[in-house]
């Protein structure tokens, strides 16, 4: 899971489509709109990235039980087997 991005990357421009009237009155609430929606985009970006590492950790865990549950009993499949 990743912690952190880089903070020295460079900044680079680029062009969103954004509800006006949001922005206006986002406008009157900060003096930085670019700052924080770089702000909400780390903490979406933190959110997902813990997301997707609970995901890998819960298919693990299936995985990991599956295969302890198939080393105790072996296949379901092989009492129906016709080999």
């Amino acid at each position: 899971m990743r912690n952190h991005f880089d903070q020295k990357s460079r900044k680079r421009h680029i062009h969103l489509s954004l509800n006006e009237d949001l922005v206006r009155q986002a406008r009157t609430m900060t003096n930085n709109l670019p700052g924080n929606v770089e702000l909400l985009l780390t903490d979406f970006v933190k959110r997902k990235d813990q997301q997707h590492f609970n995901e890998l950790r819960t298919l693990e865990a299936t995985i990991a039980t599956w295969n302890d549950f198939s080393r105790k009993f072996d296949s379901l499949a092989d009492e129906h087997t016709t080999l």
